[in-house]
């Protein structure tokens, strides 16, 4: 007979991520008992009570979870952002910013136009009981929930499948999705769902430190040099997250992956015997004052580059130090789900961000300069030469929408001796790839897409012509602040994961113009109407970040 698993051993045994403290949610967490879904039926088998679960219960609850939080956010990220607007300390850009994304919020809301244009990737962490049934393709049956919801709601189709090591066509269901499921005590079933876009995703970083690091003063600086670094491409404001220790890198980053999402909220909140992680109140609270100064801010300067943060603390082998960071962005995509005889139950999300309202009262708009853009490229970069870095500015007329496989297109073409079109010299270029078009608007979601993916080609394109007005998110190289001088050209930002934002006030008409192929990566026109923007990059060599 096998002996019993002891205290002592089980509590080790607790460490691995995916242990059921780290599904906990705070007691206050609400719930909305979904109805209509196939009940879990409660049954004796050999004198012990199992839960029972139809596999098209998950495919229901992973659709419309990842329905829901295209759409929705927890109610505390609105109060956050609420927040900012009534903060005196706030900087005149926070508000903005705010302001920007708490209006996207109650757009989204309405459930046609999702929070951000990148709706990510499908990912879902789960603990299952060991009296659960589901019939054994549960993976399976949560990605079908995953794929209807991507089908059915105006959602973008992000991933790309590899049809050898440098060619990739995309999937056109936003699958695969990352399902992974672990065994716990029990017989409910525990569930988070997070979609996560690439540009928060991007803002990962690992590094293996050495125990060396593990002085307060030591430590303290490293996190403050590895803030800094993150900027703001992820669109803040942030949820940091932080993970020290971690007995393999893929450990320490599930981590902080978990801890991004929330995930660990309900794990212990000081260090305890043979307890291999808690999550450390104290280095959260020097996160925040790591984020506020850093000067970042909500994306154009300021003091909230995180609205919350979360460090865990791990067991680590004697001659390692893994350390993770990570964010979770403005659109922050994660809910948790239950499932148990009483039925099947969503975490309730902020369906009604409406009720902030008054909040916006305390938004001021920036100063801006109008810029018409429907004259040739030398009569707006003559009205931006009046600009300097930090100036904002309300642009008007009509862009082209390019981002990554558009500019290697191009970049091919121009290599080959064809030139770059004609469209690509005369009008600004805007870095996007939006969601699909609701029946019954003019576009889908459209917010910027990360400026510095696309440094590589800046200086090249801008010799040709092209390229001498760009338009994204985010803070970029040295090298592109340097095209941006040497050829005369600008660099402006808007608003990072306000995509509805963008849809409904700010984009009037599109058009596609090239590649239809590319799908949202097609090269499009839109006409713009007073899209809110700060010139990041002059032609003098000027930055709006002093970084």
């Amino acid at each position: 007979m096998k002996p019993p698993i002891s205290s002592e051993s089980r509590q080790g045994a607790a460490q691995v991520l995916g242990a059921a403290e780290l599904f906990c949610p705070p007691s206050d967490t609400p719930w909305r008992r979904l109805e209509g879904l196939p009940a879990p039926r409660l049954l004796e088998f050999g004198g012990r009570r199992r839960l029972e679960i139809a596999p098209e219960a998950l495919t229901a609850l992973a659709a419309e979870a990842f329905r829901d939080s295209a759409f929705h956010v927890r109610p505390s990220r609105n109060d956050g952002l609420a927040s900012i607007l009534s903060d005196p300390e706030a900087s005149e850009n926070d508000r903005f910013v705010a302001a920007g994304l708490l209006r996207n919020a109650m757009i989204s809301a309405e459930g046609f136009l999702p929070l951000c244009q990148d709706t990510g990737t499908a990912t879902v962490f789960a603990l299952k009981g060991e009296d659960v049934c589901t019939g054994g393709e549960d993976a399976a049956a949560l990605a079908a929930g995953a794929r209807e919801a991507f089908a059915r709601n105006a959602l973008r189709y992000s991933h790309m499948l590899p049809e050898g090591m440098t060619r990739e066509r995309n999937s056109e269901t936003n699958l695969p999705a990352q399902i992974e499921i672990a065994a716990a005590p029990g017989a409910e079933y525990r569930l988070l769902f997070i979609a996560k876009g690439g540009g928060s995703a991007n803002r990962t970083a690992f590094f293996q430190a050495t125990p060396a690091l593990l002085n307060e003063e030591a430590l303290s600086d490293f996190l403050d040099e590895k803030i800094r670094a993150i900027g703001v491409s992820g669109c803040p404001p942030y949820r940091l997250a932080v993970a020290i220790g971690g007995t393999s890198p893929e450990l320490n980053l599930t981590a902080v992956k978990l801890a991004a999402a929330g995930a660990l909220d309900g794990a212990p909140t000081a260090p305890a015997a043979r307890a291999g992680f808690y999550r450390d109140r104290a280095w959260e609270e020097r996160l925040m004052e790591l984020a506020r100064a850093s000067g970042w801010g909500a994306q154009f300067g300021g003091r909230y580059f995180a609205l919350e943060a979360r460090v865990a603390r791990l067991a680590r082998h004697a001659a390692s130090l893994p350390i993770g960071l990570g964010v979770s962005c403005s659109a922050d995509r994660n809910v948790l789900a239950r499932i148990g005889a009483d039925g099947i139950y969503l975490e309730q999300l902020d369906h009604h961000p409406g009720r902030l309202a008054g909040a916006l009262a305390a938004a001021r708009p920036a100063a801006a300069r109008r810029v018409n853009l429907a004259v040739p490229m030398p009569e707006i970069l003559a009205q931006l030469r009046e600009c300097r870095a930090g100036q904002a500015v309300l642009l008007s007329g009509p862009m082209v929408v390019a981002r990554d496989l558009a500019h290697a297109r191009l970049r091919e073409r121009l290599r080959s001796g064809g030139g770059l079109p004609e469209y690509f010299k005369n009008h600004p270029i805007y870095y996007a790839g939006p969601a699909k078009t609701p029946p019954g608007f003019t576009v889908g979601s459209y917010g910027p897409t990360t400026a510095n993916r696309m440094d590589e080609y800046l200086d090249e394109f801008m010799a040709a012509g092209g390229s001498l007005v760009t338009l994204a998110k985010g803070n970029r190289s040295k090298a592109a602040q340097e095209a941006c001088r040497k050829h005369g050209g600008f660099y402006l930002g808007t608003i990072g994961g306000a995509g509805a934002l963008m849809a409904r006030e700010h984009i009037v008409a599109s058009e596609i113009l090239d590649f239809r192929e590319l799908g949202m990566e097609a090269v499009q026109r839109i006409t713009v109407r007073d899209l809110p923007a700060f010139v990041v990059y002059d032609d003098r060599g000027g930055r709006l970040y002093g970084l």
